[in-house]
């Protein structure tokens, strides 16, 4: 039988599939849709100190193999986040779910952060210093080493559950940034976040998106997200969790080759809303096919 089970920062598994954060919600959602207890676990929508509304409409545009979006982390705030979000989630996911916290300064990623951890329902920590749909926060923490060593330490001195670092691909050296996290005290690394991307309204010869940039996402990122993931995971000795057009069991099953502990799945959600469960239920055929007995020994077993 086809072994799916990972150990993430200490804590098992029983898949690596992990709904990327802003393309699932709180979870309850998606509950009304299938049961999300066979998810490993996912990382629930991007949530900041203080309420957001977001950036200005239209915050949305396809492209080939992709789409383009600047939301810009809408969301209730911390204090709602807990006190009616993860009160609803409790009535649908019995799991430890994985909480996406963004900032804007780094006391900012603090109080979040250490709000969150005194959650039960709270596992990990996934502290996104790469948002590229915001402006004076998100990734200009993200890019430089100093400034995302700067947000792990503020984050691990006034929290006790792993600390998971997002980092953005939108930089020269992504190792630089995920070897300093480590050594500023990161328990993993989770990557990548969207490309920044832009598309031009031929009609009105303006930017399809109000933020006139944002982060681009789908299919088309798959290879570069791979690279990436390989690169770091072969410079850091804590867990990485791989995303970035990730659409497909086979897709997971390169990912984890790479170094992947897990396995984060985005845009493909807002196609599919049954993406990763389609996924999980497809991987033991996928295992088999490539003779694979357990997910957790091919980890970083490219050739």
């Amino acid at each position: 039988m086809a072994e799916m089970k990972v150990n993430l920062c200490g804590i098992e598994l029983d898949n690596p599939i992990i709904p990327a954060s802003g393309t699932f919600g709180f979870g309850y959602e998606f509950a009304e849709v299938y049961d999300i207890n066979l998810l490993g676990t996912f990382s629930f929508k991007g949530t900041t100190k203080d309420p957001r509304f977001g950036n200005p409409t239209p915050r949305i545009a396809e492209c080939s193999m992709g789409m383009i979006n600047a939301v810009g982390l809408q969301n209730p705030g911390v204090e709602k986040v807990i006190s009616e979000e993860l009160p609803k989630l409790a009535k649908c996911f019995n799991k430890k779910v994985m909480a996406n916290v963004s900032g804007f300064a780094i006391e900012d990623y603090a109080y979040t952060c250490e709000k969150l951890d005194a959650c039960d329902q709270v596992g990990w920590l996934e502290v996104n210093v790469s948002c590229p749909n915001v402006h004076g926060g998100g990734m200009s923490f993200g890019t430089s080493p100093e400034a995302a060593a700067s947000v792990t330490r503020a984050v691990k001195k006034v929290t006790t559950k792993p600390v998971i670092i997002k980092l953005s691909p939108n930089v020269t050296d992504i190792v630089s940034i995920a070897k300093a996290c480590e050594e500023a005290g990161a328990d993993g690394i989770s990557l990548i976040n969207t490309l920044l991307g832009m598309r031009i309204d031929l009609k009105t010869r303006k930017p399809v998106i109000a933020n006139k940039m944002g982060g681009f996402s789908g299919s088309a990122i798959f290879p570069v997200a791979v690279r990436m993931v390989y690169q770091v995971a072969n410079a850091v000795k804590i867990p990485v969790v791989g995303m970035g057009g990730v659409s497909s069991a086979e897709d997971v099953i390169e990912m984890m080759l790479a170094g992947a502990t897990a396995v984060e799945v985005g845009a493909a959600n807002l196609i599919n809303p049954y993406a990763c469960r389609d996924i999980i239920n497809d991987l033991p055929r996928v295992m088999e096919k490539y003779r694979i007995n357990s997910l957790s020994e091919i980890i970083g077993g490219v050739q």
